[in-house]
């Protein structure tokens, strides 16, 4: 399902806090690759926002979460998270909640195809990358 023009226009004007506390602290952890780190600090977020910030939110800490089970060599959980944080992606812009969309979707297809078709050869090198839209925070 594609996003409407007045979704497309709230969530260009939607931003999470992702340079101090816990959406900060989680991109921190996710960016060390310390995934299950990060999932804790965006869950306590999570558990606050409404929707459409909720099912953004969760789309990244499906992400983390995949990297977490992949990393412990549940390859079949790793798709499946992966595959439903796509789901959720796939409804928001190409920029939404101050993440560029667009590229993590690009970063995920790849690892989704091959923890789905051989996950032990054929793997990305790096998980994907969460970038705000803000670039000073990297």
């Amino acid at each position: 399902m594609k996003p409407t023009i007045c979704a497309i226009a709230y969530a260009e004007a939607v931003r999470l806090e992702w340079q101090s506390g816990p959406l900060a602290a989680g991109l921190h952890c996710y960016q060390n690759e310390e995934f299950f780190e990060a999932h804790e600090h965006w869950e306590c977020v999570w558990l606050e926002l409404v929707e459409p910030e909720k099912s953004f939110l969760q789309a990244l800490i499906q992400v983390s979460a995949a990297f977490h089970h992949q990393r412990a060599g549940n390859f079949a959980g790793a798709a499946s998270l992966l595959r439903r944080s796509l789901r959720r992606l796939e409804r928001c812009p190409a920029c939404f909640g101050g993440i560029a969309v667009e590229p993590l979707r690009c970063e995920i297809r790849p690892w989704l195809h091959a923890l789905e078709n051989a996950p032990a050869s054929s793997c990305p090198s790096a998980s994907p990358r969460i970038r705000p839209l803000d670039q000073s925070i990297q």
